[in-house]
Protein backbone atom coordinates (compact mmCIF):
# COMPACT_ATOMS: atom_id res chain seq x y z
CA UNK A 1 0.00 0.00 0.00
CA UNK A 2 1.30 3.42 -0.88
CA UNK A 3 2.74 5.71 1.74
CA UNK A 4 -0.15 8.19 1.73
CA UNK A 5 -2.69 5.66 2.91
CA UNK A 6 -0.31 3.91 5.25
CA UNK A 7 0.33 7.21 7.02
CA UNK A 8 -3.38 7.80 7.43
CA UNK A 9 -4.12 4.28 8.62
CA UNK A 10 -1.24 3.37 10.90
CA UNK A 11 -2.20 1.07 13.74
CA UNK A 12 -1.54 3.77 16.29
CA UNK A 13 -4.24 5.94 14.74
CA UNK A 14 -6.95 3.32 14.39
CA UNK A 15 -8.67 4.48 17.55
CA UNK A 16 -12.24 4.68 16.26
CA UNK A 17 -14.66 2.62 18.35
CA UNK A 18 -15.07 -0.66 16.49
CA UNK A 19 -17.04 -2.60 19.09
CA UNK A 20 -20.29 -2.32 17.15
CA UNK A 21 -18.60 -3.44 13.94
CA UNK A 22 -17.39 -6.50 15.86
CA UNK A 23 -20.92 -7.11 17.15
CA UNK A 24 -22.21 -6.85 13.57
CA UNK A 25 -19.75 -9.51 12.44
CA UNK A 26 -20.62 -11.77 15.37
CA UNK A 27 -24.34 -11.36 14.59
CA UNK A 28 -23.64 -13.59 11.61
CA UNK A 29 -22.36 -16.40 13.83
CA UNK A 30 -19.67 -17.26 16.41
CA UNK A 31 -16.07 -16.50 15.53
CA UNK A 32 -12.58 -16.17 17.00
CA UNK A 33 -9.96 -13.43 17.03
CA UNK A 34 -7.98 -13.89 13.81
CA UNK A 35 -11.09 -14.90 11.88
CA UNK A 36 -12.79 -11.68 13.04
CA UNK A 37 -9.73 -9.66 12.05
CA UNK A 38 -9.85 -11.07 8.52
CA UNK A 39 -13.61 -10.61 8.27
CA UNK A 40 -13.36 -7.00 9.45
CA UNK A 41 -10.59 -6.07 7.00
CA UNK A 42 -12.43 -7.77 4.14
CA UNK A 43 -15.78 -6.12 4.95
CA UNK A 44 -14.51 -2.58 5.55
CA UNK A 45 -11.95 -2.47 2.76
CA UNK A 46 -8.30 -1.46 2.35
CA UNK A 47 -8.80 2.25 3.03
CA UNK A 48 -9.12 1.43 6.74
CA UNK A 49 -5.73 -0.21 6.99
CA UNK A 50 -4.79 -3.37 8.96
CA UNK A 51 -6.63 -3.99 12.22
CA UNK A 52 -4.34 -4.45 15.20
CA UNK A 53 -5.08 -7.89 16.66
CA UNK A 54 -4.15 -6.69 20.15
CA UNK A 55 -6.68 -3.88 19.90
CA UNK A 56 -9.30 -6.34 18.66
CA UNK A 57 -8.77 -8.59 21.69
CA UNK A 58 -9.10 -5.56 23.97
CA UNK A 59 -12.44 -4.81 22.33
CA UNK A 60 -13.55 -8.43 22.73
CA UNK A 61 -12.55 -8.42 26.40
CA UNK A 62 -14.58 -5.26 26.98
CA UNK A 63 -17.59 -6.67 25.16
CA UNK A 64 -17.33 -9.78 27.30
CA UNK A 65 -17.16 -7.74 30.52
CA UNK A 66 -20.21 -5.75 29.44
CA UNK A 67 -22.15 -8.92 28.72
CA UNK A 68 -22.54 -8.15 25.01
CA UNK A 69 -20.65 -11.27 23.91
CA UNK A 70 -19.97 -14.62 25.51
CA UNK A 71 -16.87 -16.71 25.02
CA UNK A 72 -15.99 -20.38 25.16
CA UNK A 73 -12.64 -22.10 24.98
CA UNK A 74 -12.45 -24.75 22.27
CA UNK A 75 -9.65 -27.31 22.31
CA UNK A 76 -7.69 -28.14 19.15
CA UNK A 77 -5.66 -31.23 18.36
CA UNK A 78 -2.41 -29.51 17.41
CA UNK A 79 -2.70 -25.81 18.16
CA UNK A 80 -3.45 -24.15 21.50
CA UNK A 81 -7.07 -23.81 22.60
CA UNK A 82 -9.11 -21.28 20.65
CA UNK A 83 -11.48 -18.78 22.28
CA UNK A 84 -14.71 -18.49 20.29
CA UNK A 85 -16.95 -15.46 20.80
CA UNK A 86 -20.71 -15.24 20.33
CA UNK A 87 -23.05 -12.26 20.49
CA UNK A 88 -25.58 -12.25 23.34
CA UNK A 89 -29.14 -10.93 23.43
CA UNK A 90 -27.91 -7.75 25.09
CA UNK A 91 -25.31 -7.47 22.35
CA UNK A 92 -27.97 -7.67 19.64
CA UNK A 93 -30.01 -5.00 21.42
CA UNK A 94 -26.96 -2.75 21.72
CA UNK A 95 -26.15 -3.25 18.04
CA UNK A 96 -29.73 -2.41 17.03
CA UNK A 97 -29.65 0.74 19.18
CA UNK A 98 -26.34 1.87 17.59
CA UNK A 99 -27.68 1.28 14.08
CA UNK A 100 -30.67 3.48 14.87
CA UNK A 101 -28.59 6.46 16.04
CA UNK A 102 -26.88 9.17 13.97
CA UNK A 103 -23.08 9.14 13.78
CA UNK A 104 -21.34 12.44 14.57
CA UNK A 105 -17.78 13.00 13.35
CA UNK A 106 -15.49 11.13 15.72
CA UNK A 107 -13.10 14.03 16.26
CA UNK A 108 -15.61 16.79 15.60
CA UNK A 109 -14.00 19.36 13.33
CA UNK A 110 -10.60 19.23 14.96
CA UNK A 111 -7.89 18.47 12.45
CA UNK A 112 -4.11 18.62 12.60
CA UNK A 113 -3.96 20.30 9.21
CA UNK A 114 -6.36 23.04 10.32
CA UNK A 115 -3.84 23.92 13.02
CA UNK A 116 -1.03 23.84 10.46
CA UNK A 117 -2.89 26.32 8.25
CA UNK A 118 -3.40 28.58 11.27
CA UNK A 119 0.30 28.42 12.13
CA UNK A 120 1.32 29.16 8.54
CA UNK A 121 -1.07 32.12 8.38
CA UNK A 122 0.24 33.49 11.67
CA UNK A 123 3.76 33.47 10.24
CA UNK A 124 2.75 36.18 7.78
CA UNK A 125 5.11 34.57 5.26
CA UNK A 126 3.53 33.84 1.87
CA UNK A 127 6.14 31.22 1.02
CA UNK A 128 5.46 29.31 4.25
CA UNK A 129 1.75 29.25 3.41
CA UNK A 130 2.45 28.10 -0.15
CA UNK A 131 4.74 25.32 1.06
CA UNK A 132 2.21 24.02 3.58
CA UNK A 133 -0.57 24.00 0.98
CA UNK A 134 1.69 22.52 -1.73
CA UNK A 135 2.87 19.64 0.45
CA UNK A 136 -0.66 18.81 1.57
CA UNK A 137 -1.99 18.97 -2.00
CA UNK A 138 0.65 16.51 -3.24
CA UNK A 139 -0.20 14.18 -0.36
CA UNK A 140 -3.93 14.31 -1.06
CA UNK A 141 -3.49 13.75 -4.80
CA UNK A 142 -1.40 10.63 -4.08
CA UNK A 143 -4.07 9.42 -1.68
CA UNK A 144 -6.81 10.05 -4.23
CA UNK A 145 -4.96 8.03 -6.87
CA UNK A 146 -4.46 5.20 -4.38
CA UNK A 147 -8.16 5.16 -3.49
CA UNK A 148 -9.22 5.14 -7.14
CA UNK A 149 -6.81 2.30 -7.85
CA UNK A 150 -8.09 0.24 -4.93
CA UNK A 151 -11.68 0.93 -5.95
CA UNK A 152 -10.95 -0.48 -9.42
CA UNK A 153 -9.38 -3.58 -7.85
CA UNK A 154 -12.36 -4.14 -5.50
CA UNK A 155 -15.12 -3.22 -7.95
CA UNK A 156 -16.70 -6.66 -7.53
CA UNK A 157 -17.44 -5.91 -3.85
CA UNK A 158 -20.22 -3.29 -3.81
CA UNK A 159 -19.85 -2.35 -0.13
CA UNK A 160 -16.07 -1.91 -0.24
CA UNK A 161 -16.37 -0.01 -3.53
CA UNK A 162 -18.96 2.28 -1.94
CA UNK A 163 -16.74 2.95 1.11
CA UNK A 164 -13.74 3.67 -1.11
CA UNK A 165 -15.84 6.10 -3.14
CA UNK A 166 -16.86 7.86 0.08
CA UNK A 167 -13.22 8.10 1.16
CA UNK A 168 -12.34 9.61 -2.23
CA UNK A 169 -15.06 12.23 -1.79
CA UNK A 170 -13.57 13.18 1.59
CA UNK A 171 -10.21 13.68 -0.10
CA UNK A 172 -11.89 15.76 -2.79
CA UNK A 173 -13.42 17.99 -0.12
CA UNK A 174 -9.98 18.43 1.47
CA UNK A 175 -8.59 19.49 -1.91
CA UNK A 176 -11.36 22.08 -2.21
CA UNK A 177 -10.40 23.37 1.24
CA UNK A 178 -6.85 23.89 -0.04
CA UNK A 179 -8.23 25.98 -2.92
CA UNK A 180 -10.22 28.07 -0.44
CA UNK A 181 -7.21 28.50 1.84
CA UNK A 182 -5.04 29.65 -1.06
CA UNK A 183 -7.65 32.18 -2.16
CA UNK A 184 -8.21 33.54 1.35
CA UNK A 185 -4.64 33.59 2.67
CA UNK A 186 -2.71 34.70 -0.41
CA UNK A 187 -3.48 38.01 -2.09
CA UNK A 188 -3.14 38.63 -5.83
CA UNK A 189 0.27 40.14 -5.28
CA UNK A 190 1.51 37.09 -3.42
CA UNK A 191 1.56 38.72 0.02
CA UNK A 192 0.27 36.71 2.94
CA UNK A 193 -2.93 37.79 4.65
CA UNK A 194 -2.96 37.23 8.40
CA UNK A 195 -6.60 36.99 9.54
CA UNK A 196 -7.70 39.24 12.35
CA UNK A 197 -4.82 41.69 12.22
CA UNK A 198 -2.65 43.74 9.89
CA UNK A 199 1.12 43.70 9.77
CA UNK A 200 1.21 47.17 11.35
CA UNK A 201 -1.01 46.03 14.22
CA UNK A 202 1.31 43.10 14.87
CA UNK A 203 4.41 45.30 15.27
CA UNK A 204 5.29 45.97 18.91
CA UNK A 205 4.55 49.48 20.02
CA UNK A 206 7.08 51.67 21.79
CA UNK A 207 6.19 52.31 25.44
CA UNK A 208 4.66 55.67 26.21
CA UNK A 209 6.80 58.20 28.01
CA UNK A 210 5.40 59.84 31.08
CA UNK A 211 5.34 63.64 30.98
CA UNK A 212 8.17 65.25 32.96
Amino acid sequence: MADALSQCNTEGRISLPIQHAVLALLAGGPSYGYELKGAFESAVGPQWGPLNIGHLYQVLDRLSRDGLVSSARVSQDVRPDRVVYEITGDGRNDLAKWLGEPSPRTSGFRDDFFLKVMAAAQSGDAEVIRQVLRVQRAFLLRELRNLEGMRAERSADPVVSLLLAAAARHVGADLEFLDDAEQVLLSDGGAAKVPGSTRAEREPRAPRRRPA
